[in-house]
């Protein structure tokens, strides 16, 4: 069994404490890792500290390095990562290999957008009293950022928080999920094999009511990047006091089928990957699909026979669809949501049926908008697919919800299409596509409840400096 131990000021620091890390399919322990305690939390924020000066000191061409030779050290392991993945987090091994070449990707965005952080001049003689000045900003690091990263993709979103720190000549300490610990603690390791500075990359790991709380309302905390549940993003907004924050939060993403769309099979494709994929533990998981009178009997009974020819297994058998999901706990959630729909009138029209922490893949009709399954984040493998009468009334419906990440439209009338863009108060519409569609330099918006996440590489590095205005007087 591999142990796995905290990384501060460039060295691995054993802990007394020690958790097991399972594999969710087996429910075997594979692995154990350290938690951390008081004092190496302070340890870390105090390497970090060190580090700020040297951090903000490497030029340019530097941290573009580091970034660079991080990925290829990704890559040159990505069967590892790739298995890691599969195991701490029940990912299927198509989906896993994905993440970790999306992380590669992802981190090279950040190695070429290291090279191109730059100011603006500023026109101070646009006012009576800029006369006979000039004026521009250039952009500095924030300080120290605390990267806090989930369980569903456990490394490509420590990434996404990582690398842009670094690219930004910011020391970042990463909290992963307790649940998926490893793939974090791997990422920090690439980092200081491809020689980031002491302090300037650390992971600290431990529950977020302790570990979690003690970085975040630590004043030496410039910045703090959070991807994860609304209820926590909340909690760090009331505790955090003066620092910038970036929240990704939850969503209920629905998708809008016209009647005119020209290739109903491949709506019902990409439809069944949005809701099914990683067992639907994706925040732009599709999890409420409106469906035109006029195709929704065709477009169900298709959506339901493609779903249940889905393989389930060990996610370790690259034929594996669809996995386990995080935990019993999180099954048994769902479970009990698809339940007390059904006994409040909807419809089980396939699947409901859970196997330890598996859960089959189930579409729900004639659900009620008040249901759970409606109105909450459900992050599970279960969708709901309702009828409407109009494409309009599909846009209304969807846009019933507090959460507010992307949303998929599926039609060949531009005008509906642009309808639809301008009435539904989201972060990203996807045209013709699901609202699970992403690729990782997206500003990856956000309204309503959703937070206002920004973890494109340009978007993210931004987010990590701060402009710093020069005003030259002419005299």
């Amino acid at each position: 069994m591999s142990t796995y131990n905290l990384l501060i000021a460039g060295k691995e620091v054993n802990s007394n404490k020690q958790e097991k890390v399972l594999d969710k399919f087996s429910g075997e322990a594979f692995a154990t890792v350290s938690i951390a305690e008081n004092n190496h939390i302070e340890k870390a924020i105090a390497a970090a500290e060190k580090a700020k000066k040297t951090m903000a000191g490497l030029p340019a061409h530097v941290r573009s390095r580091i970034i660079a030779d991080t990925a290829k050290i990704i890559g040159k392991k990505s069967e590892h990562f790739t298995e890691l993945i599969i195991r701490e987090a029940g990912k299927p091994y198509k989906f896993a290999r994905a993440e970790v070449e999306r992380c590669i990707e992802n981190i090279e965005y950040a190695a070429e957008e290291a090279k191109r952080i730059h100011g603006e001049t500023v026109p101070i003689d646009a006012g009576k009293a800029g006369e006979g000045r000039i004026g521009f900003y250039e952009r500095y690091p924030v300080g120290i950022v605390l990267a806090i990263s989930p369980y569903n993709f456990p490394l490509n979103l420590a990434a996404h928080k990582v690398a842009p720190a670094v690219a930004a000549g910011c020391p970042v300490i990463l909290k992963p999920s307790s649940l998926t610990p490893l793939s974090g603690i791997e990422l920090i390791k690439a980092f200081m094999e491809a020689g980031v500075p002491e302090g300037g990359a650390q992971v600290v790991v431990g529950p977020g009511s302790q570990t979690g709380e003690m970085l975040i309302k630590d004043h030496r905390i410039s910045k703090i990047s959070f991807t994860g549940s609304r209820a926590v993003g909340e909690r760090i907004t009331h505790i955090a006091g003066i620092k910038k924050i970036t929240l990704e939060l939850g969503s209920n993403s629905g998708v809008v089928i016209d009647n005119t769309i020209p290739n109903l099979d491949f709506a019902v494709k990409r439809c069944v990957m949005g809701a099914f994929y990683y067992q639907g533990q994706v925040c732009i998981s599709v999890q409420r699909i409106f469906a035109h009178k006029d195709i929704y009997d065709e477009f169900t009974d298709k959506f339901i026979t493609r779903a249940a020819d889905w393989k389930i297994g060990n996610p370790l058998d690259r034929e594996t669809d669809l996995g386990p999901m995080i935990s019993r706990l999180e099954a048994e959630r769902v479970e009990n949501w698809i339940n007390e729909a059904a006994a409040g009138g909807a419809k089980i029209l396939c699947g409901g049926k859970r196997e330890g922490n598996i859960l089959y893949p189930t579409v729900i009709g004639e659900a009620r908008p008040e249901m759970k399954i409606m109105k909450n984040e459900l992050f599970g493998p279960a969708v709901v697919v309702q009828k409407i009468d109009s494409f309009e009334e599909g846009v209304d419906l969807c846009d019933n919800s507090e959460y507010g990440l992307q949303a998929g439209i599926f039609t060949s009338g531009i005008t509906k299409a642009m309808l639809a863009v301008k009435s539904l108060d989201v972060g990203g519409v996807i045209i013709n596509d699901i609202p699970t569609f992403r690729v990782d330099h997206m500003p990856y918006g956000g309204n309503k409840s959703s937070g206002l996440g920004r973890e494109g590489a340009k978007f993210a590095i931004e987010e990590m400096t701060a402009p710093r205005m020069v005003v030259i007087n002419l005299v």
